[in-house]
């Protein structure tokens, strides 16, 4: 009986200080050495992103470099349907990088251990993935599932390394088209939001907040024409005044023209007062 409850006890998960589960992972079926991964469920408030739900992501430490995003979905497979993996250098929260590029325009890759985020499309995939017994590991390198590596795959890497002219260019041109479909869609939304502007009579108007990273102005021409005269006015009031010798002549000559124009005036009306004979000097 005491046996059998050792053997009962080592099929247990093994957790660790953190809350991670210790998996093992094993190359070959034939190879004696192992590698340890740790594995906990993804929870953190930050986390606002859908790509990454709380109840079916497990957060994975310590992937070795020769575990690509396909071999780690086929190593969780085993505990049921995976929706996404996602593979990084260290962790932090989902960002949207924008539309997918192909590995031609990505730069280069960093060799190394990562972080993984996989997404399963149930909960109970997530359960099983943490119950696993630390002592059964997962074979990595299968004969349904060859993983290359050593001269192999510095081979692969080499042979893949070539671009193809015409699968480059139907690269191209698939981005291209996806690029212009946003752009015309980005001046449909603007041209929507320009027509549900209304002014009021004090010339208020209306900014609806854009796109992340945009500045949203506004669009009237009554706006524009005000936003234009208060660019010049700061613009004549930052200019300087009396610097050079002639701007100080001609402020003294624009001075002394405008007081004989109003002694000329002052003139006039005395003497209409007098024709009036209501001039009271005293």
């Amino acid at each position: 009986m005491a046996p059998a409850k050792k053997k009962h006890a080592s099929s247990q998960p093994c957790i660790i200080p953190g809350g991670f589960t210790v998996l093992s992972l094993q190359f070959s079926p034939d190879s004696a050495a192992q590698h340890k991964v740790y594995v906990k469920e993804h929870r953190v408030r930050a986390e606002k992103s859908s790509h990454r739900p709380l109840d079916r992501t497990l957060f994975v430490l310590n992937i070795p470099p020769y575990c690509s995003e396909a071999v780690v979905r086929e190593l969780f497979s085993q505990f049921g349907s995976v929706q996404s993996v996602e593979l990084r250098d260290h962790p932090g929260s989902f960002q949207e990088s924008g539309p997918k590029l192909s590995k031609f325009f990505r730069p280069a890759e960093k060799k190394g251990f990562k972080v993984g985020y996989i997404v399963f499309h149930g909960s109970s995939s997530l359960t099983a993935a943490k119950s696993h017994p630390h002592n059964v590991p997962l074979v990595v390198c299968t004969e349904q599932r060859p993983v290359r590596t050593g001269v192999q795959k510095w081979i692969q890497q080499y042979t893949e390394s070539f671009i193809q002219s015409d699968k480059l260019q139907q690269i191209v041109d698939s981005f291209m088209k996806d690029y212009d479909k946003r752009k015309e869609e980005e001046a449909e939304r603007q041209k929507k939001e320009a027509e549900q502007q209304q002014e009021d009579e004090e010339g208020w108007v209306k900014v609806t907040r854009g796109h992340k990273g945009t500045k949203a102005r506004p669009h009237s021409e009554a706006a524009n024409q005000r936003t234009l005269q208060k660019e010049m006015r700061k613009k004549k009031r930052k200019e300087l005044m009396n610097f050079y010798t002639w701007q100080h002549r001609n402020t003294q000559k624009e001075h002394i023209a405008e007081l004989r124009k109003k002694f000329e005036e002052d003139k006039q009306r005395i003497a209409l007062l007098r024709a009036q004979r209501k001039f009271r000097p005293y």
